[in-house]
């Protein structure tokens, strides 16, 4: 992290690089960068003395039901990706009971997910995936399916 004088002297750094330059698209970039530090110069200051009047989140007061809850530290994309991986999880545990024409809808939806360039690779590892879970070869063989739903949440959580 820069302090505000780091800032101030790359600043400087580029006014004494304009000083010395003729061509126009040079000036133009330099002058964009001097007048870019010289911004966040100006914002670590703000930052410095404005520190107190900053809303932190460790001093936001908690409500007395999210009291007891463990603070989710994770990134809004990870999140995101162990719900997916949970409804994904879902789906495939229910696939003998989906009708036909879902099955269809849903494999076409996946199989057009990736880059478009290897559709054709995904479509076949779903396929191929979904062909060993159906005829028992897959992880799902000799375990009930509740557990291995907890086992792929509990593995997704990590």
């Amino acid at each position: 992290m820069f302090t505000a004088e780091e800032f101030r002297a790359k600043a400087a750094e580029y006014a004494e690089l304009l000083r010395h330059t003729e061509d126009p698209n040079e000036v133009r970039d330099l002058n964009r960068l001097k007048e870019s530090f010289t911004l966040l110069a100006q914002n670590e200051e703000w930052l410095a003395h404005n520190f107190d009047k900053i809303v932190h989140s460790q001093d936001i007061v908690r409500q007395p039901e999210a009291a007891e809850k463990p603070v989710d530290r994770r990134t809004v994309a990870e999140i995101e990706e162990h719900i997916l991986r949970c409804l994904g999880a879902a789906v495939i545990m229910q696939w003998k009971t989906i009708p036909t024409k879902l099955q269809r809808e849903l494999f076409d939806t996946a199989g057009s997910l990736g880059d478009v360039l290897k559709t054709s690779a995904l479509r076949g590892q779903i396929a191929r995936f979904l062909h060993k879970q159906k005829s028992g070869k897959g992880p799902a063989n000799g375990v009930p399916e509740s557990s291995i739903a907890r086992r792929q949440i509990v593995t997704y959580e990590r």
